[in-house]
C-alpha cells in the first residue's frame, strides 16, 4: 500500500482509516484528547512524508507510524509527566453509574478501589523514566507485541524486554505488590496489518 502511494498519493489515505483511530487513542491516552488529534493528524503528515523511505521488507507499517507518534510524544514528555501526577492527585468528578444489579455497596467498594489504583498508577508511571515510560505504554496502551514495540521504539527486541521488565517492577513496588497492568506476552504472529 505504501509502495503503492508513491505513484497514487490517495492510496495512503487507507493506512490513515486503518490506523488513524488506534494512533488517535494511544496519543490521548498519553497526552490528553486535545494534545492527540494534532498529534495523530501530524503522524500521519509525517508518515506520508517520509513514506519513500519506508522500509518495504517490513510487512506491516502499523509499528513505523508508533514509533513516529512516539517521537512525537517524546516532544511533549513533560506536558505528559505533569498530566500522570495531576491524574494521581485528582479523584473521579463523574456520579457513580448503575450497576446492573450489583448491590449499591459493591458498585461503591469496586470504584473507590478502582479510583485509588488509577491515581497510585498514574504516580508511578509519572515517575518512570521517560524510556521505561514510552516501552511500557506501547506496549499496554498501544496494544504492540514486544518486536513492534521494537520497531516502533527503534530498539532491540532486549531492551523492549529489559526495559518493560523494568518498569512492571517500579510499578509493582509503587502500589505495594500489585500489578495493574494486564500485558499479553508476545505472540509470533502478527495480528494485523
Amino acid at each position: 500500500m505504501i509502495e503503492r502511494s508513491w505513484a497514487e498519493p490517495d492510496v495512503f489515505a487507507e493506512l490513515f482509516h486503518r490506523y488513524a483511530d488506534d494512533i488517535h487513542r494511544y496519543a490521548a491516552r498519553r497526552l490528553g484528547t486535545e494534545a492527540a488529534d494534532d498529534l495523530m493528524a501530524e503522524t500521519f503528515v509525517i508518515a506520508f512524508q517520509r513514506r519513500r523511505r519506508y522500509d518495504l521488507s517490513r510487512p506491516h507499517a502499523r509499528p513505523w507510524l508508533y514509533g513516529i507518534v512516539t517521537r512525537l510524544i517524546g516532544g511533549h514528555r513533560r506536558a505528559e509527566a505533569r498530566r500522570l501526577r495531576a491524574l494521581s492527585r485528582v479523584a473521579s468528578t463523574g456520579p457513580a453509574d448503575g450497576g446492573g444489579g450489583e448491590p449499591l455497596a459493591e458498585r461503591v467498594a469496586a470504584r473507590i478501589s478502582a479510583e485509588s489504583t488509577r491515581g497510585a498508577l498514574s504516580a508511578a508511571l509519572a515517575a518512570l523514566p521517560a524510556r521505561h515510560r514510552d516501552v511500557l505504554l506501547v506496549v499496554a496502551w498501544g496494544d504492540l507485541g514486544y518486536a513492534e514495540a521494537a520497531e516502533a521504539l527503534g530498539i532491540p527486541v532486549g531492551t523492549v524486554r529489559s526495559r518493560l521488565h523494568r518498569a512492571r517492577k517500579k510499578l509493582r513496588e509503587a502500589l505495594g505488590g500489585a500489578d495493574p497492568t494486564a500485558f499479553r506476552e508476545e505472540q509470533e504472529e502478527p495480528r494485523r496489518g
